[in-house]
């Protein structure tokens, strides 16, 4: 049979989720601070848990002495072995205290004990329980409003999702279901704060390791995700298995999957980009539905020059630049992309430049924009083995090319000096 304690105890645990050990622990506290306030504070006095009586009791430690100078503090011989008959001179004996006696403001120093240390146990719990999730996905109610920030009942616990880690335009009302990424859990002075972000790219991460079974049990592997919350995002995707189609996988039957992610991102438009150790091929398909006509790479810049033809350019460089953005974020490359008649016009501009340069005839000078040497300066400023190399030519014909190059440039130096 539970004692009321006990049962206390029991309806506490439920509710809160604390120990008993700690509730025992709160209330032994407790009661040795409502005694050392009623009694004074020099008493040596302990608290104990009686499991058979399922009561806290309160012992006041006497020292046994022959004679009782001090009857607060000692204890006669013959008192002493009355609660222990093997006691002796000298000993320490507990007397236990009446609780009975303490009144009401020893008992509300109690609760007030008692509350502080459920409030540090809950603190406890709440930073046990999710010091371990961060990154992974929670699901909450909206529990109110402050200040543009949304506070989310997570179960028994309060998470924030700021304003800066909202959606755009995202808007939402009282006990709406809402899901978001655990940003990270820090402890304050108020105790642990649960931080949630809507805005992250591991959200969309999570999301998709909700929707995709073939994620999360390892046979699609997601290589990297760049968003621009509650417009677009890119996500790239490898499969480890040749018989599943990594996109296939992630946009589901009739496109089920990846809308399911779609409406909870409220619209914001997915591109699910097949991933390959191929950069070009990699940065053609995370431009898509753009269609590209020539890339020029540069691997020691890490960038890349997409030439796409006229009709093409609105469409790889996306709404304000978000295409060409996101496909940038995605693949870590740079990349600069030019119509194809830009690019003409461009080229034909250094083709006639490098032609200005005696000796250059239209062919050499090809092979020097294809060496990435476009202009008379850079031409001037390179050194004998790279137009070597470029013009497949021995060392007097590049020395040549460079010093020609060398006297127009300072030529065209001093006829800008003159005209200024």
């Amino acid at each position: 049979m539970l004692s009321e304690l006990d049962m206390v105890l029991e309806e506490i645990r439920k509710d809160k989720g604390i120990d008993k050990e700690v509730l025992i622990s709160a209330l032994e506290t407790a009661l040795v601070k409502a005694a050392h306030n009623k009694y004074g504070h020099s008493l040596d006095i302990e608290a104990h848990y009686n499991e058979e009586l399922g009561e806290i009791e309160l012992f006041q430690f006497k020292t046994v002495a022959g004679e009782t100078n001090n009857i607060v503090k000692e204890i006669s011989l013959e008192e002493a072995r009355k609660i222990d008959p093997d006691a002796e001179m000298g000993d320490e004996i507990g007397v236990k205290m009446d609780t009975s006696q303490f009144g009401r403001i020893a008992a509300q120093t109690a609760k007030q004990v008692i509350m502080q240390n459920i409030r540090e146990a809950e603190r406890e719990n709440l930073y046990s329980d999710y010091k371990d999730k961060k990154g992974e996905l929670v699901t909450g109610y909206v529990h109110r409003f402050e200040k543009g920030n949304i506070i989310v009942l997570l179960g028994k616990y309060e998470a924030l999702l700021p304003t800066q880690e909202q959606i755009p335009e995202e808007t939402f009302s009282l006990r709406d279901r809402i899901k978001g990424h655990v940003l990270e859990v820090k402890k304050n002075a108020k105790g642990p704060q649960i931080i949630i972000s809507r805005t992250h790219p591991g959200f969309l991460l999570k999301l998709f390791e909700l929707e995709v079974p073939e994620i999360s049990e390892g046979i699609v592997k997601v290589h990297g995700v760049a968003r621009e919350p509650g417009h677009r995002a890119k996500i790239s995707v490898e499969s480890k298995d040749p018989r599943v189609d990594p996109v296939g996988a992630c946009v589901g039957n009739r496109g089920s999957r990846v809308q399911n992610i779609v409406h909870e991102l409220h619209g914001e438009k997915i591109d699910i980009v097949p991933w390959t150790d191929d950069p070009a091929k990699f940065v053609c398909s995370a431009l898509a539905p753009a269609e590209i006509s020539e890339i020029i790479m540069d691997e020691d810049n890490n960038s890349m020059e997409i030439i796409v033809d006229d009709s093409q350019l609105s469409l790889a460089i996306g709404k304000k630049g978000q295409n060409v953005r996101l496909a940038a974020k995605l693949t870590n490359w740079k990349i600069d992309i030019r119509s194809k008649t830009k690019y003409e016009e461009n080229s034909k501009k250094q083709l006639e430049e490098l032609m200005t340069i005696e000796t250059i005839d239209e062919t050499t000078a090809q092979l020097l924009c294809n060496a990435d040497v476009v202009s008379v300066k850079a031409v001037a400023e390179a050194e004998i083995q790279d137009l070597i190399e470029a013009l497949e030519t021995d060392e007097k014909r590049a020395g040549e090319i460079k010093k020609q190059a060398e006297i127009l440039l300072k030529d065209s130096g001093q006829t800008d000096q003159q005209s200024s």
